[in-house]
């Protein structure tokens, strides 16, 4: 029983693209929490070693073998920091935030070349504005999101990423280019719909929507280095941010498992980056937020590729 397990576990992680999401999204539930398949394997290590099962110990090597794969590369350090480096950080701020000028000392403490925000509401925006200003003298405000900057922003505009079933007025997204010293870098910040969790599956077809709007968006986009920030309510992993992964990088370093900030299951807010590597990501101490915020940094290059793959 325990090696039909272990090699069950392995199938799930080898092959999690072939379950499906019909019914209730089952295949993004699981991939939303993939990572955590390690906490099954040690339990299953735990219960070979207790039953002395020489099978169940050589059928955990494939299990191991493909979270390792996987995710093993989170696991190492990051790199050294270079000159042309941008620090960034992403952080939903809640619109129930009891202390935005906290939030915002917070955040600039780090001392990040950029840093967006989600969930802005008209009472806390001009405490972000005043508390950020000294040290962050432009910034963009479109709707909910916004995005301050230590360097000029240019070519603000609004982005729709609104899916077809929300008739309310709804505004999530902007696009901004951000003159560094080095070079102009478009920057998105989006904060995808949110995602619920019933009894049967996972209900995400806003989210899945409106990232496909902003994966379109991007494609088009002819800048040479995107970098892309957000809320996105889904994980790397989750085949419903396939649209944005399929063209993007992702940290090759660092879990940062950042929502709820009490007890942070998954990263669903995401730094991702074209033409750019994303180094080590990781969290920052909690605010009065249900979110942590994620820091890292990108270091702009010459040629796209991709830092993560998936098995299957």
């Amino acid at each position: 029983m325990l090696a039909a397990l272990a090699v069950l576990t392995a199938v799930l992680l080898a092959f999690h693209r072939l379950v499906p999401n019909v019914p209730g999204h089952l295949g993004s539930l699981l991939e939303s929490f993939l990572p955590w398949s390690g906490l099954v394997i040690v339990a299953l290590l735990g219960l070979a070693l207790l039953r002395r099962s020489a099978l169940a110990l050589v059928a955990l090597l494939l299990p191991v073998a493909a979270w390792t794969y996987l995710f093993g590369g989170l696991l190492l350090p990051g790199r050294k920091p270079g000159g042309q480096d941008l620090v960034v950080v992403q952080h939903n701020i809640s619109d129930e935030n009891t202390d935005p000028a906290g939030t915002a000392r917070a955040l600039a403490d780090a001392e990040p070349d950029l840093i967006d925000l989600e969930e802005l509401v008209p009472a806390a925006l001009p405490v972000y504005e005043r508390t950020l200003a000294p040290r962050y003298p432009y910034h963009a405000v479109v709707g909910t999101v916004g995005l301050w900057s230590k360097h000029p922003l240019t070519d603000v505009q609004r982005l729709d990423i609104r899916p077809s079933g929300i008739t309310e007025p709804w505004s999530r997204g902007l696009r901004a280019m951000v003159r560094t010293p080095h070079r102009e870098i478009a920057v998105y910040v989006a904060h995808l719909p949110s995602v619920r969790v019933h009894a049967s599956g996972l209900a995400s077809s806003w989210r899945d929507e409106s990232a496909d709007l902003l994966a379109k968006a991007v494609a088009a986009d002819t800048s040479r280095t995107v970098i892309l920030l957000g809320d996105f309510n889904s994980t790397v992993d989750d085949r419903g941010l396939t649209p944005l992964t399929s063209q993007l990088n992702v940290p090759a370093r660092g879990f940062a498992f950042s929502f709820p900030a009490a007890f942070a299951l998954a990263r669903i807010d995401q730094i991702m980056a074209r033409s750019a590597t994303v180094g080590h990501i990781r969290t920052l101490p909690p605010t009065a937020s249900d979110h942590l915020p994620v820091i890292a940094r990108i270091r702009p290059m010459l040629a796209t590729r991709r830092h993560r793959a998936s098995i299957g």
